[in-house]
């Protein structure tokens, strides 16, 4: 396939894809309508269905996108010039604004209460955060073996860090005006100082 063609259909995908974004930031998945999606985008059904063959097809790649994001996330902290403590805190910064955007707030919730019944989007989902526990892990086994952190079972931190972040996205779905953001990053810099020496 020409290059051309390559790339005119990436922005095309990438339109549907940022108007499932819109479009759950109001209503939830199992009431997102390909033509609701369709009319956000500017394109027919047929245009749709032709980048996704049905809607879960379209919901894994919202997943993927997610995931993705996180991922670049994470390799632009790594390449900088921080100390671990501080590119854990910057991830996890960059975890409570992601929590802040409704149409992730409500894919996540979606996703993980059908996930059991979902194969394909479980082993997704597991991959995900297996691979960002896994930087995780090796950011703090760093600060750890230069003393900057203290003492810590990594595996563990690193999945208790992941766990606040999409426990505070599900809080954020079920009741947006149970905290403030600017009260939940307080209390987290709070929770990272005390993983810093004395």
């Amino acid at each position: 396939m020409p290059r051309l063609v390559e790339n005119t259909r990436a922005r095309r995908r990438r339109v549907l894809i940022d108007a499932g974004w819109s479009c759950l930031a109001r209503t939830r998945c199992r009431d997102l309508r390909v033509d609701d999606i369709c009319h956000e985008a500017g394109v027919s059904k047929g245009a749709f269905y032709g980048y996704f063959p049905h809607k879960q097809t379209f919901l894994l790649a919202l997943v993927q996108d997610d995931a993705e994001r996180g991922e670049e996330t994470m390799l632009r902290l790594q390449a900088a010039p921080m100390r671990a403590g501080e590119r854990l805190q910057a991830f996890a910064y960059a975890m409570l604004q992601r929590a802040q955007e409704p149409g992730r707030v409500q894919l996540a919730a979606d996703i993980w209460s059908g996930m059991q019944a979902d194969a394909t989007m479980r082993r997704l989902l597991v991959a995900v955060t297996a691979r960002r526990r896994d930087r995780l892990r090796s950011w703090l086994e760093v600060g750890i073996a230069d003393g900057e952190l203290l003492e810590a079972p990594a595996n563990a931190l690193a999945s208790l860090v992941l766990a606040l972040g999409d426990g505070l996205t599900m809080h954020a779905g079920l009741d947006p005006q149970a905290f403030r953001w600017d009260n939940i990053r307080r209390a987290l810099d709070i929770l990272l100082s005390a993983l810093q020496p004395a």
